[in-house]
C-alpha cells in the first residue's frame, strides 16, 4: 500500500509548473540551487527571483545573499529583478515572510526553489502558510536536479540530510507547522483544475 510520504513525494517531485510571478529561492546548500532559479527566469517561467534567508553558517551550508547574488547576475538576472528576503532565520519564517511578500505584491503563482532532498519539507511549511493565510496563492515545486548524492559538499551528504529532512517532518509535522498529506492531494487537485481550466478557454 502506497505511504503519504510516497504520495508527497510523487506529488512534489512531478508537480505542473506553469509561467510564476517569482522564483523563491531558499537560501542554503551553498551555491547549488541558485541556477534552477537562474535557468527558470532565463526561459522565462518567472517575473523575479527571491533570495529567502539571512543566515550566516557555511559549516550548514548557509550562504549570505551577497556571495550568491554575483552569480545570479553573471547568470543573467538584472538586479532590477532580484529581491533579497532578509528577516527569516529557519524554514518556517521563509513561509511566513514570502507569503506576506507576495500578498503586499499581488503575486498569484509561486515557483519554490530547493535542493531536492529540502524540496519535500519545504514546500510542506510553505503550503501550510499559504492554507493558514487564506491568500489563494499557487505554489509550484521547482527543485534543483542532477546534484549529487554522496559527496561531502562540506556540510553533510544529500543522501543523509535527506534522513534528516524526514526526521524534521515528523517532529514539525506533530507540532502543526506543515501541510498534511490530504491537504497536499487537495492542493494539487485544485491547482490542476485551474490548470485545465486555463487551457479550455
Amino acid at each position: 500500500m502506497i505511504t503519504d510520504r510516497e504520495i508527497i513525494m510523487a506529488i512534489v517531485d512531478n508537480d505542473c509548473l506553469t509561467k510564476s510571478a517569482a522564483a523563491i529561492l531558499l537560501e542554503g546548500d551553498g551555491f547549488f540551487r541558485f541556477q534552477k532559479a537562474v535557468d527558470l527566469y532565463n526561459k522565462g517561467a518567472v517575473d523575479k527571483i527571491v533570495f529567502s534567508g539571512n543566515i550566516i553558517d557555511k559549516d550548514y551550508g548557509s550562504f549570505p545573499f551577497e556571495e550568491v547574488k554575483p552569480f545570479l547576475v553573471k547568470g543573467g538576472v538584472p538586479e532590477k529583478d532580484l529581491i533579497h528576503e532578509d528577516k527569516s532565520l529557519n524554514t518556517r519564517q521563509q513561509a511566513v515572510e514570502i507569503i506576506k511578500m507576495a500578498i503586499k505584491n499581488e503575486w498569484r503563482k509561486l515557483a519554490l526553489v530547493a535542493s531536492h532532498e529540502h524540496q519535500y519539507r519545504a514546500y510542506l511549511t510553505f503550503l501550510r502558510e499559504v492554507l493558514d493565510t487564506k491568500s489563494g496563492l499557487i505554489l509550484y515545486n521547482a527543485p534543483a536536479r542532477n546534484l549529487n548524492w554522496f559527496i561531502d559538499d562540506g556540510w553533510g551528504t544529500r543522501f543523509e540530510r535527506l534522513s534528516a529532512e524526514f526526521d524534521r517532518m515528523e517532529k514539525y509535522s506533530a507540532m502543526g507547522h506543515l501541510a498534511n498529506v490530504q491537504e497536499v492531494i487537495e492542493y494539487q487537485k485544485w491547482k490542476e483544475s485551474l490548470l485545465n481550466e486555463s487551457r479550455y478557454r
